[in-house]
């Protein structure tokens, strides 16, 4: 049953004359001064949420991005300070990219951040889409299976630093600790100072293209799927409870999943989806080169696979496969009901900021959401 709603915030500054015709990402060049742009932002999207009785501020990380789409570096640092100025919200990973740190100093600074905010922050993890910023940080990401090797050891790291009052690691990228002298003996385990005061640490990751679907649900961490297809939500949330019930974890559908759209409130879907055509165009401009364009074609093919369609897509290919909501309050009403039937174990959906979209536009989106939609699925038992 669907219970808390939050906002996914990827970064992106007050960008300019937008949509499929208008400037191209990479023809976008910004001072420094426009990209912090990205802080205010911020600070003004959380105290609107936690003002309106939203669950939680998902933001992501990314690095090196003078195109304006996605400027937040350190998620553990904003959520830190954003809950400073807040009262309820919490502040989600979406997501830390692990092959970008060392484990241990991400470990840490989770733990300072959980205790300094009361345990107001939620630990997100990934493996990466962006080879100019995973690369440059001396990672692998075009090579996907020693990412994903170099992934697997880091989050096994992780969950001992964070569970076990003492540990040690010997693996293919990692020796903790070092077989070194320390004060007249021999290191043979490391404690995490200071290890999070709220355990065990919930952790999500996202599902993309559904490889590590498995992999997580193994690991009791949590998955998150966004602006996905109708029919790759369905395979994504059926794989997850699959695969958790092979270890043990009896889930009902959709449990431990989160649920993400693209959106729009207006007196018609058509009216919705005209308002909201340029800030989709301009998404997809940015983002469907990496090919995150997660539909599928009447045969199950995700798009980009042979022979499924390749193209950027149109809004109106979100509305059909129930990744965009466009349309009146009571629409998104019927929608998320729909999905809360077909998912009794859903309880988390996720409403994303549209690249380009203005803030005083998605302020007042997010007003109506939280007065005509909200209170239907959060004010029950």
């Amino acid at each position: 049953m669907i219970k808390r709603f939050s906002v996914l915030y990827v970064g992106q500054i007050d960008l300019e004359n937008v949509g499929a015709n208008g400037t191209a990402p990479d023809d976008r060049r910004y001072t420094n001064d426009q990209l912090i742009q990205t802080y205010d932002n911020a600070m003004k999207l959380a105290k609107q949420m936690d003002n309106s009785g939203y669950y939680c501020m998902w933001a992501a990380e990314h690095h090196f991005q003078r195109e304006g789409y996605e400027c937040i570096p350190n998620l553990t640092l904003l959520g830190t300070h954003l809950a400073a100025h807040t009262k309820n919200l919490k502040f989600g990973a979406s997501f830390n990219i692990l092959p970008m740190w060392h484990p241990l100093r991400l470990a840490e600074d989770f733990a300072l951040g959980d205790i300094l905010t009361g345990g107001r922050l939620i630990f997100g993890i990934g493996r990466g889409y962006q080879a100019r910023e995973v690369e440059t940080f001396g990672s692998p990401l075009i090579d996907q299976v020693a990412n994903r090797e170099l992934f697997e050891e880091q989050v096994e790291i992780i969950l001992k630093a964070f569970n076990e009052e003492s540990f040690s690691h010997h693996g293919k990228h990692y020796n903790i600790p070092p077989d070194i002298p320390y004060r007249g003996y021999q290191l043979k385990d490391i404690t995490l100072v200071p290890r999070p005061a709220h355990l065990p640490v919930e952790i999500w990751q996202p599902m993309t293209s559904g490889r590590s679907i498995e992999f997580i649900a193994q690991k009791g961490i949590k998955g998150m799927t966004a602006l996905s297809g109708e029919k790759v939500v369905e395979q994504f949330f059926h794989t997850y409870r699959d695969a958790a019930d092979k270890v043990g974890r009896s889930l009902t559908l959709g449990q431990d999943m989160a649920l993400g759209f693209g959106f729009y409130i207006a007196d018609t879907q058509e009216e919705a989806i005209e308002q909201v055509r340029p800030f989709h165009d301009e998404r997809y401009k940015w983002f469907a080169p990496f090919g995150l364009v997660r539909y599928v074609d009447e045969q199950g093919r995700m798009w980009g696979e042979p022979g499924a369609p390749a193209r950027t897509p149109q809004v109106e290919d979100g509305v059909q496969q129930k990744a965009w909501i466009c349309g009146p309050p009571e629409h998104f009403v019927e929608t998320l009901k729909y999905f809360e039937e077909k998912y009794p174990g859903l309880e988390d959906i996720v409403l994303q900021w549209p690249e380009g979209m203005p803030w005083h536009e998605l302020s007042a989106q997010l007003e109506i959401f939280s007065k005509e939609v909200m209170p239907v699925f959060t004010g029950r038992s």
